[in-house]
């Protein structure tokens, strides 16, 4: 029996097309968190994955770095959030699991909900010295996804770590994409679902 393979999440066709419209540079938190909704929004309109869009991008200048889109059904791999996906993706590319010794780091992560339990627990060694979240996990539950077990302090946990945290921006905005995709029939994948 082989034991050897090679794990590849493809990013939707679309993203390229979808990366060439778009500025070079995200200068506010605004701009950042837009372009996270956007990317959630455009993955349930292509039905191409879940109702989540992440960036990395320059915390000082906002030069985007990496893009990602949740890919857990069409990778069939339960760690292909949007977060993960756009950390691994800025990792890649810069050559260094650590995204604290990229050329443009203090690099942040733009999420448009708060991670969840698994995706929290990958911030911390990412890199990123600051993460913005749209929705909020309570937006996640009510359209039917499971978040996990998170600590209640979790953004104080990622303050202690050197990691800050904005919630809630854009909130009403990045939840309305969740809410469009529950009702779209679309599959709420999970544990036990």
């Amino acid at each position: 029996m082989s034991v050897q393979g090679a794990l590849r999440v493809d990013l939707p066709s679309w993203i390229a097309e979808f990366r060439r419209r778009m500025p070079d540079r995200l200068p506010s938190a605004e701009e950042r968190m837009e372009v996270a909704i956007s990317l959630s929004r455009q993955n349930v309109v292509a039905g191409s994955g879940g109702p989540f869009g992440a960036l990395v991008v320059s915390a000082e200048d906002g030069q985007v770095i990496a893009l990602g889109v949740n890919r857990v059904e069409p990778a069939a791999c339960s760690s292909a959030h949007a977060e993960i996906v756009a950390l691994s993706l800025a990792q890649q590319l810069s050559g260094h699991w650590n995204l604290a010794d990229h050329p443009a780091a203090p690099l942040q992560l733009v999420t448009s909900c708060e991670p969840c339990a698994m995706c929290l627990g990958a911030i911390p060694w990412s890199g990123v010295e600051s993460v913005l979240c749209g929705a909020t996990k309570a937006d996640a539950e009510a359209a039917g996804f499971d978040e996990g077990d998170r600590p209640d302090a979790w953004i104080d946990k990622l303050k202690a770590r050197g990691i800050s945290v904005t919630a809630g921006l854009k909130r009403a905005q990045a939840a309305s994409v969740l809410d469009q995709y529950a009702r779209s029939g679309q599959t709420i994948y999970g544990p036990g679902k």
